[in-house]
């Protein structure tokens, strides 16, 4: 009898293990792989997150990894585990290289070796940004669909009024321009709106307009650059928004009044902004 329950026991154990283990070799639910990349043969999603705004510190594989920049958009992480059966059958090498080989067909970069690949991809208007980590029995996948963060708080005239109350100055960071070129996106309209609210409620405040940059490029270029976007705002203010032409001043400083360091890419974000000066 001791013996037959033994017996009985051990099946239910078995059934029970192999019911975990079935259940284990399946995607976790919610689960799908990122359409840049297929799979890796025999294997399964463990795990999986996405943000809809996150950002990394990665090497920039378009200098071979000699810069590190930081990367900010939409962000999945994926896991792959191996079904059972495809354990230590295939080298890192073999499962990077095959990675490293899909970008460069689609005409991406890619920096890396065996245990770790950092990848870059320019298409169709999106940068697309991917690193995928090697180990035993085990794919993680990292990707960040680069963009600017949706700002969903504008500072509004009243704040505005208190900065330059209390600084004579306030910066603005809800005015968007394309890389390297100075027309005022439509985007900018909340924060445009909330400028032509405090000039017009203040009509005797004259304030500059001032345009800064980055350091990326030379100082002269960014001289220019800075003054025609400082130019654009002010021009889309008295003719949009009716502001007073008498009242403000565009001017352009560059790189030479940076607020944060340039070395990273918040900071030069900080950089890139028009301020409100009171004349």
């Amino acid at each position: 009898m001791k013996k037959v329950s033994a017996v009985v026991f051990g099946v239910v154990l078995a059934v029970v293990l192999m019911g975990s283990f079935a259940f284990a070799q399946q995607d976790k639910k919610g689960c799908k792989d990122h359409p840049l990349f297929t799979r890796m043969p025999g294997t399964y999603i463990y795990e999986c997150k996405f943000s809809e705004f996150d950002g990394r510190e990665w090497y920039d594989p378009d200098t071979q990894g000699k810069t590190k920049v930081r990367v900010e958009g939409k962000y999945w992480l994926i896991t792959y585990y191996n079904q059972k059966g495809f354990e230590d059958k295939r080298s890192n090498l073999q499962i990077s290289s095959n990675y490293s080989n899909a970008m460069k067909k689609i005409g991406g970069s890619v920096y890396g070796g065996e245990w770790w690949t950092y990848m870059k991809l320019l298409k169709d208007g999106k940068e697309i940004w991917a690193y995928v980590s090697c180990w035993p029995n085990e794919i993680r996948i990292e990707i960040i669909e680069k963009e600017a963060m949706k700002q969903e708080v504008t500072a509004d005239a009243k704040f505005m009024s208190e900065g330059i109350s209390s600084t004579g100055h306030v910066a603005i960071y809800g005015i968007y321009f394309d890389f390297n070129k100075s027309d005022v996106k439509p985007e900018s309209e909340p924060a445009l709106s909330e400028i032509a609210k405090l000039l017009t409620g203040t009509p005797n405040l004259k304030v500059f307009i001032v345009g800064h940059t980055d350091n990326v490029g030379g100082v002269d270029y960014n001289m220019k650059l800075s003054q025609a976007r400082a130019d654009a705002v002010v021009k889309a203010l008295t003719t949009k928004y009716k502001v007073n032409p008498q009242n403000l001043k565009a001017y352009g400083v560059g790189q030479l009044a940076p607020v944060a360091p340039n070395k990273t890419e918040d900071g030069r974000a900080k950089n890139r902004r028009v301020e409100l000066v009171e004349q």
